[in-house]
């Protein structure tokens, strides 16, 4: 019996292979990430992470023929849906033989409707989704390797009231599943810690002028401005905020941490701003994370962020257990894997990712220094 040893050298994991005479499976692995559409950047972070790691697998086993199979699911249900089908037709013309495990997109409501198929396929789906209601439908196929909106929700609203000590909240999310699930959070974490949400908007993601809510959030006595947008609204809002001079403390999600939406807006704009997030790989000096980040860059000519080393992770983890005789969602649920952002251990629910950071700017570049670290700050004593 073939057999795959996993080893983590630092911080990076190395490959090696033993077999007994019959050739190895080759992996064909689908990347289902929305290229086009309102999470463009999300998505290509995501891509970047997914194709690094299945580079480096291919690299350490000395084998070229490892494929990513990457399709666009521009941002949309529906074109995730039919990615899928595409992605699946295609392995199973060319190895005869169905995928063992899956990359989903970012957004929520295609991770949503992609549950069904995998559970009618039995394979893995991988996921960086936030969107909480993702991993509480008792699906066991879903591994989400980013932390969902509660835990980092958790993070961002007790940053906002335990650290900055601010307790009237102006609230404005996307009217997506992710910004919903965001904004169920948050106010329940506010309630929570005893703080109030004075104002509360919800965004499509076509909004370009914000000057009117800008106004209403000046208007209405918030003391903070929580955001739970996708990357474009998140910088509209703070570009558009800082030029009204709008003068209070933003603490945005995850998106606001990405170097392609700090690139959106100018040093200056971004001071005082702080995001949550699940990791920040290029402010993060630790030296596994250092050369991951040194890596990325030489690979794509772009800054790594939370997305692309939560994808990169969750390959590795899929590839590290790809081997094994049993199914793939049966090693992943099995037991701890070590990652680079963090360890990672499923909850039962197929929640993988149980810890949270918060970077803020301080208006000198466009880099964000790591301001707080939370280790599974949902599990914090309630008030």
């Amino acid at each position: 019996m073939n057999r795959f040893a996993r080893f983590v050298v630092g911080g990076a994991a190395l490959f090696a292979l033993t077999a007994s005479g019959r050739a190895m499976e080759l992996p064909a692995f689908p990347v289902l990430v929305p290229l086009t559409g309102a999470l463009a950047l999300e998505g290509q972070s995501q891509r970047n992470g997914a194709v690094l790691a299945l580079e480096d697998f291919a690299r350490q086993r000395k084998d070229s023929r490892i494929r990513d199979e990457v399709l666009d699911t521009g941002s949309n249900p529906q074109t995730a849906v039919q990615a899928f089908e595409r992605a699946f037709g295609r392995v199973r013309a060319m190895e005869g033989a169905k995928p063992r495990a899956l990359m989903g997109p970012i957004d929520g409501n295609s991770m949503l409707a992609l549950l069904p198929l995998a559970e009618r396929e039995q394979v893995a789906l991988l996921a960086v989704s936030g969107t909480a209601r993702l991993t509480e439908l008792g699906n066991k196929y879903i591994f989400r390797f980013f932390p969902s909106d509660v835990v980092v929700k958790a993070a961002q609203a007790r940053y906002i009231v335990e650290t900055l000590g601010r307790r009237k909240i102006a609230l404005v999310h996307q009217n997506t599943a992710y910004g919903q699930s965001g904004n169920e959070e948050l106010t329940r974490w506010f309630e929570r810690l005893g703080a109030s949400v004075v104002y509360r908007n919800s965004l499509p993601v076509t909004t370009k002028e914000l000057a009117g809510v800008i106004a209403q959030v000046r208007d209405s006595g918030a003391d903070v401005v929580a955001l739970q947008l996708h990357s474009g609204s998140s910088a509209l809002f703070v570009g558009q905020a800082a030029r009204a001079g709008l003068n209070l403390p933003i603490v945005a999600g995850s998106a606001l941490h990405q170097p392609s939406t700090a690139a959106l807006l100018e040093p200056s704009e971004l001071k005082g701003v702080c995001a949550e997030t699940a990791s920040a790989p290029a402010a993060d000096d630790r030296p596994a994370l250092a050369e991951f980040a040194r890596r990325y860059r030489e690979r794509f000519k772009s800054e790594p962020d939370a997305f692309a080393l939560a994808a990169y992770d969750a390959v590795r983890a899929a590839l590290s257990v790809w081997f094994d005789a049993k199914p793939i969602h049966i090693s992943l649920a099995a037991g701890p894997i070590p990652g680079l952002a963090m360890p990672y251990a499923t909850d039962g629910k197929g929640n993988m990712a149980h810890d949270a950071i918060i970077v803020c700017y301080d208006g000198s570049g466009r880099t964000p220094r790591i301001a707080k670290r939370y280790s599974r700050p949902h599990e914090a004593a309630r008030p």
